[in-house]
């Protein structure tokens, strides 16, 4: 603790005196509060910095590598401040276990979730306006709701934290559109300073951070990156060659838990088949599984310790289990950030552990292929526009809904929310608040019984609501605007008696159709431009996305170490080759050759096709689509992605194919 004080101690210029005091002071009361609310007798690296500069009113930029202690860096102050400290998380798993660890620790925490009940959130609103409440856990669309924006005025925020801060950068690897917004929001809540956290921030992107929040260049704590206890290692080999290699290799060392990660869900059906075949312990893990079957698997992978995961990018966030031993990368990541964030899951307890990347050529093809399969056209972005303006009534609030916006437009859903958020910070519209189109029940009790315990008066109106309910198998489903038209009441009264009767323990309730209200602040006077201009913001982030692919390339195909490289893509620069990597020990560069394939489009085939379907097929990019095996709305709702052409042609350039296509 001694040296992180030395670092803010008085330099001797009499003006930086008070200020050097303070520090001295906030960091022996963070000391204090670091042994006896949290047990430790030592801050990490970098955690004092940190904690120095928002006691002092700073906002704050913590980039430190996975599982190194950023939570700390924001809990503690949060007892020193007086006022809320609010958290913004993308992920429900992490707020939860954050919010048991304070709690079992006598710290005031709360999150709101879709998870939360009725009850919960009545006590949280409670002790926000008590005020004993000290860390709230949010995720970021929350922000996108008028009513919990409007509470959020009303209180004292002291701190507002930004986990995975590099969503918050368009030119990110992992760009969340909802996170565009927090800067300007953080301005308009008067927030007393902000600490951005992340694992992976290139200098591009952390200068981005920095500029939107105003972060001032000393207080952009970077503790590096490099992992001594990681052995790297990319291993050249044809596509075919990987699952015998990976069994190679997980006979050849001793077990430990292990995570391999894939691109596809298929691979990961696949290759977990091949393993458990091959007589290890071994399951997939994808978001394509249901939710339920994916929290099995993590939580065997948490208990086990000799336990194989293999799995898509979906798995990892969150995961805080310090022994697992080796990490494979069956197909080449997304993106160096990617890599990073993946490989640091690894050795968490310091010990040696082994992360091997299998490289062939084809998988830049298929990270390309994803990144072309994101952009929408230009002719979906117009209908897109003509939609918001079609919608527009005369006092400029409306409604939509991302899905439908999404089906009608073969638009995927995120880039649906990433045009409605570049729209809003072009100043066309502001969001107000989104509500739920339907409401489903189930009958815990008789309706008789149920109706027993009113007075004549609700009954009658209970009555006719069940009675206006469309019955099916099991749920009992009213669209709320028809209901509401039927009964003569207004939505909210069926909703408050549909809530009551949930609390009451008489019916199981579930909210649909969730529905977005914006603002339209500044209708545009060219919608054609305002299109095009859209087209290009998303040309530019697919050239930003094949530069990440790229980039993976570079790093395995340069020669040197491969640490020392991976340390420079992040600025930072390791000053001597690590001397344990696999390019250290003797390992050639990785070649990432990529022959042209011949290929011939199945036009007669493609032409039956598109008459058939022309909604999905109605332009070159779409039937690209179905050829490179990329899945959107239009393909999904025709039930295209079930043919025999989608993906047949998934190893060939998307560019090759679309210009066979015809554009």
């Amino acid at each position: 603790m001694d040296t992180n004080q030395d670092a803010f101690r008085d330099s001797g210029d009499p003006a930086l005196t008070s200020v050097s005091l303070t520090f001295m002071s906030s960091l022996d009361s963070a000391h204090a509060v670091l042994r006896e609310r949290f047990g430790f007798s030592t801050f990490r690296p970098g955690q004092a910095e940190v904690i120095a500069h928002l006691l002092a009113g700073r906002s704050s930029l913590a980039v430190f590598p996975t599982g190194s202690g950023k939570s700390l860096c924001y809990q503690l102050p949060a007892l020193l401040l007086e006022g809320l400290t609010v958290v913004l998380s993308p992920l429900i798993a992490l707020m939860k276990d954050q919010v048991d660890f304070l709690e079992k620790r006598g710290i005031a925490a709360a999150r709101l979730d879709s998870g939360v009940s009725r009850e919960e959130f009545a006590r949280i609103q409670d002790s926000l306006r008590t005020g004993t409440l000290k860390l709230l856990y949010v995720a970021p669309e929350r922000f996108s709701n008028e009513r919990f924006l409007a509470r959020l005025k009303e209180l004292r925020i002291d701190l507002l934290v930004i986990d995975e801060a590099h969503c918050i950068s368009e030119w990110g690897h992992n760009f969340r559109p909802d996170y565009l917004k927090l800067a300007r929001l953080a301005r308009e809540l008067r927030v007393g300073r902000v600490l951005a956290l992340t694992a992976t921030a290139t200098p591009g992107v952390a200068a981005d951070i920095c500029r939107q929040f105003a972060i001032e260049p000393a207080a952009h704590v970077h503790t590096g990156f490099h992992r001594p206890n990681l052995f790297l290692r990319a291993t050249a080999c044809q596509p075919g060659q990987r699952t015998a290699l990976l069994i190679e290799r997980l006979r050849g060392r001793p077990p430990g838990p292990t995570i391999v990660y894939v691109t596809l869900q298929k691979t990961a059906e696949r290759v977990a088949t091949a393993l458990a075949d091959a007589g290890f312990i071994a399951e997939a893990y994808h978001a394509g599984m249901e939710s339920e079957a994916r929290e099995a698997v993590q939580n065997r992978f948490m208990s086990a310790t000799d336990r194989v995961v293999v799995a898509t990018i979906a798995f990892g966030m969150g995961i805080d289990k310090a022994d697992i031993r080796t990490v494979y990368h069956y197909n080449l990541p997304k993106s160096i950030e990617n890599y990073a964030q993946e490989i640091g899951r690894a050795g968490r307890d310091g010990a040696p552990s082994h992360c091997e990347i299998f490289a062939a050529g084809e998988d830049l093809t298929v990270l390309e292929n994803f990144t072309y399969g994101d952009t929408p056209t230009p002719e979906a972005l117009a209908g897109f526009v003509s939609a918001l303006l079609d919608n527009r009534p005369a006092g400029n609030l409306f409604d939509v809904s991302g899905y439908e916006l999404s089906q009608r437009h073969d638009i995927r859903p995120l880039v649906v929310s990433t045009a409605l958020t570049y729209l809003e910070l072009d100043g066309t519209l502001t969001a107000t608040a989104p509500f739920y189109t339907s409401y489903q029940w189930q009958f815990l009790r008789p309706t008789d019984d149920i109706l027993a315990r009113f007075d004549a008066a609700r009954q009658a109106f209970l009555r006719d609501l069940f009675a206006a309910a469309k019955i099916g198998r099991t749920w009992h489903t009213v669209e709320l605007a028809d209901t509401a038209d039927a009964l003569k009441c207004d939505r909210e009264r069926i909703v408050k008696a549909l809530n009551f009767l949930e609390e009451k323990g008489d019916i199981t309730l579930r909210a649909a159709g969730v529905r977005q209200g914006y603002r339209m602040v500044r209708p545009p006077e060219d919608p054609g431009a305002l299109a095009a201009e859209l087209s290009r913001r998303f040309a530019a982030r697919e050239r930003a996305d094949l530069a990440r692919s790229a980039a993976v390339a570079e790093l395995l195909s340069g020669e040197g170490c491969l640490v020392r490289r991976l340390l420079a893509y992040f600025g930072e620069d390791l000053g001597r080759d690590c001397g344990h990597c696999g390019r250290c020990s003797g390992d050639a560069a990785v070649s990432l050759e990529r022959p042209e394939k011949p290929f011939t489009l199945p036009a007669s085939e493609l032409a039956t096709l598109r008459v058939q379907h022309p909604a999905a097929l109605a332009t070159p990019r779409q039937v690209t689509r179905l050829l490179c095996g990329l899945s959107s709305p239009a393909l999904s709702k025709a039930k295209l992605t079930r043919h025999a052409l989608f993906g047949s042609l998934e190893t060939t350039p998307f560019a090759r194919v679309l210009a066979a296509a015809g554009e």
